[in-house]
């Protein structure tokens, strides 16, 4: 039976009377088009109703295959869009104030960012005890999408003093990230972290593309300049896409 192409002038196949499963041998036939080049890093391989036609296999067996190479981290499927090559998952620090920006460009990819949310509102009674104000002070409030190679890898809401940071809502968030322009207005001198796993609301899944049954990596993050609370993050990363990474001294 012919199977992919690999655009070589050879073909790939797979043997139904094997003793090793169809959805392994379809495995085998994706990684090898990886392993030789033929999809390179972050190449959107054929949709899942492409693959059937091409194999002629069941959609089951195909689906099957691409969730657990999506599992072991080999593709990152992207809701809505497709399956893309994976390459080594993103670190991002777990202990410092890194700037979403600057980790990716550091990979040599390129960052953009979504602007969802930018307004200000009256701090209510959570809001208020989060950020140590009175209620009914206002706060400043912002929800951000962070792109790597027009996939999306975070979301951040932000919660900011606005009594501090007056002018954050005249920021362009496209061009520069919350994070660099709080670090240059009130640079922080203390710094809070609370880390779990969670499962991304409806909404929010839209806005990362993953399913809703996709773990995510969640970071409540609050910082200090000065004595005063500067700012609360909410940060909410596809379990698929990112890792934590610290470094401890003795």
């Amino acid at each position: 039976m012919v199977a992919i192409d690999n655009h070589q002038n050879s073909y790939l196949t797979f043997d139904e009377k094997s003793p090793i499963p169809i959805y392994m041998q379809v495995k085998q036939l994706i990684m090898h088009n990886i392993n030789n080049g033929t999809w390179t890093v972050n190449t959107k391989i054929p949709s899942e109703s492409e693959l059937v036609k091409l194999l002629g296999c069941s959609r089951m067996t195909v689906n099957r295959a691409l969730r657990e190479l999506t599992a072991e981290g080999i593709l990152v499927r992207v809701q809505g869009i497709g399956s893309f090559v994976a390459e080594e998952k993103r670190h991002t620090a777990l202990f410092e104030i890194n700037n979403i920006a600057d980790e990716i460009q550091a990979r040599k990819h390129k960052h953009h960012a979504q602007i969802l949310i930018l307004e200000s509102l009256k701090a209510d009674s959570t809001q208020a005890y989060t950020m140590q104000i009175r209620e009914g002070e206002k706060l400043f409030h912002s929800i951000i999408v962070h792109f790597e190679n027009e996939i999306p890898v975070q979301i951040e809401e932000r919660l900011v003093n606005a009594a501090i940071i007056p002018e954050y809502l005249q920021q362009d968030f496209t061009k520069l990230t919350p994070n660099a322009y709080l670090m240059s207005i009130a640079p922080m001198t203390e710094g809070e972290h609370t880390v779990k796993a969670i499962l991304a609301s409806p909404q929010e899944c839209k806005w990362l593309k993953i399913t809703k049954n996709e773990p995510c990596l969640f970071i409540q993050r609050r910082t200090w300049s000065n004595n005063n609370i500067i700012s609360s993050a909410r940060l909410i990363y596809p379990g698929s896409r990112y890792q934590l990474e610290g470094k401890f001294t003795s």
